[in-house]
């Protein structure tokens, strides 16, 4: 459940990791799960105290770049740039090691050496031109490193270099690339609503007024067919009563015969 929610939910992911510690608090992927759960909720002292119980139970060394930034997160740089210098970087997979690298030049950037954390991102890794799953990240950290420091057109060479190599979405380089070009993306969904509404807003009243005038129109076109009707009525209760008349003169004459 850690696993699941970290990314969407880290409070709940949070609370996960408290109750699989009171199950199993001796278990070293419970301890590295609660580790990346505090971190995840900036929690860094809790996170790093983690990170060091998981880490003495399985002699490993992968989350040492994790235990850095922790380091970052509690407002030490200069221990964060220490550990990037000890030994056990070198036991460190490749991934991990450009892991620590992307440590270290933040920490430089805490402590304002701009200069210092862009010569800490070059390397082969930043230079290559194939593709791996750090390749985005570590293009992204140099991009935004030369833009913090003034450096705009590199900067925006790798941004792009950035977004065309990050496949997954892991960071915001296309847009950082687009505001540095000055396009402003539009929410298309959202104006074609407010258009409507000020469409529907304009089209109200004289829709409202043609709706009256059509009512009118009704109303006389009712009153003409009833003043037809009566005075058809009218008309024929004349005739009928001439008819009657007429009977009643027949009548009369056929009485008088008789």
């Amino acid at each position: 459940m850690v696993a699941r929610l970290i990314d969407e939910d880290p409070e709940s992911a949070y609370g996960y990791s408290k109750v699989a510690l009171r199950l199993a608090s001796r278990v070293a992927a419970v301890r590295e799960a609660a580790g990346f759960a505090a971190y995840a909720n900036q929690k860094y002292s809790e996170a790093l105290g983690e990170f060091r119980a998981a880490r003495r139970m399985t002699g490993g060394v992968e989350l040492w770049p994790v235990m850095a930034d922790c380091e970052r997160g509690l407002g030490r740089p200069e221990k964060a740039l220490e550990m990037a210098g000890a030994p056990e970087v070198h036991k460190l997979d490749k991934a991990d090691q450009v892991e620590m690298r992307l440590v270290a030049a933040g920490a430089r950037r805490d402590m304002g050496q701009l200069d210092a954390a862009i010569v800490t991102l070059q390397s082969p890794e930043l230079a290559s031109n194939s593709v791996q799953p750090w390749t985005a990240r570590l293009r992204y950290a140099y991009a935004d490193a030369l833009l913090a420091a003034g450096r705009e057109s590199e900067a925006r060479e790798w941004f792009a270099k950035a977004a065309e190599s990050d496949k997954d979405g892991s960071t915001d380089a296309s847009d950082r690339l687009a505001e540095m070009d000055g396009v402003e993306f539009v929410d298309a969904l959202v104006e074609d609503e407010e258009s409507d509404e000020g469409t529907r807003g304009e089209t109200e009243a004289p829709v409202a007024a043609a709706e009256g005038d059509a009512d009118a129109d009704v109303d006389e076109e009712q009153v003409d067919v009833v003043r037809e009707v009566v005075e058809a009525g009218v008309e024929d209760g004349d005739g009928h009563g001439d008819d009657k008349s007429d009977n009643n003169d027949n009548n009369d004459g056929d009485g008088d015969k008789s």
